[in-house]
């Protein structure tokens, strides 16, 4: 079992725009067409911040909508804020907020054997690395830039640092780096 960050990101670093768009991301491929699927069917657990789950309901339950859609995830998925959040009738969502530490073990507990997946953002993945609970970062990175947004992981890791263990090409839009993300040494 790993702890993943499984992302896109623009050339120069970021997952989505300052006002949290990803209109620059969708024109560059169809995600079937990269690792998404594969990695999918090997997750048991998620988690995300406030502002990606808004983005979910936004763009893809649109719940009051002409064309309403279903929570994506069958597995359980965990959310982090700080504010009430709308529920999804239906999913498997739970709201939380405070240490990544005590979730993790909770979507460990229901992930069985399979992968937990940190969906984003950045500082909530941060988190979990400076807990030592993140294990692999895969990111698919776009050939555009966006000069600003939020950032992809906003967390100085130099000591000990990635270590990348591949490298594919996606179409003419991504090319998918994965990095292992060693645990610090603890000097006592």
């Amino acid at each position: 079992m790993k702890t993943q960050y499984y992302t896109a990101s623009s050339l120069d670093g970021f997952i989505a725009t300052e006002d949290h768009s990803l209109d620059w991301l969708f024109p560059l491929g169809d995600v079937n067409d990269t690792s998404y699927p594969r990695f999918i069917d090997q997750v048991g657990a998620l988690a995300m911040g406030a502002s990606t789950y808004a983005w979910m309901i936004e763009h893809v339950v649109k719940p009051g909508s002409a064309t309403p859609g279903p929570w994506p995830y069958a597995q359980p998925t965990w959310v982090f804020s700080h504010r009430p959040q709308p529920a999804v009738p239906g999913a498997d969502i739970r709201f939380v907020s405070g240490a990544v530490e005590p979730v993790h073990a909770a979507m460990r507990a229901a992930a069985g054997r399979r992968n937990l997946w940190l969906v984003g953002g950045g500082d909530l993945v941060g988190q979990f690395h400076d807990a030592g609970l993140l294990d692999e970062i895969i990111v698919q990175v776009a050939s555009v830039t966006l000069g600003a947004g939020r950032p992809l992981l906003p967390r100085r890791i130099t000591s000990p640092p990635l270590r990348l263990t591949a490298v594919q090409q996606f179409g003419a839009g991504f090319g998918e780096l994965r990095y292992e993300v060693p645990k610090p040494v603890r000097r006592d």
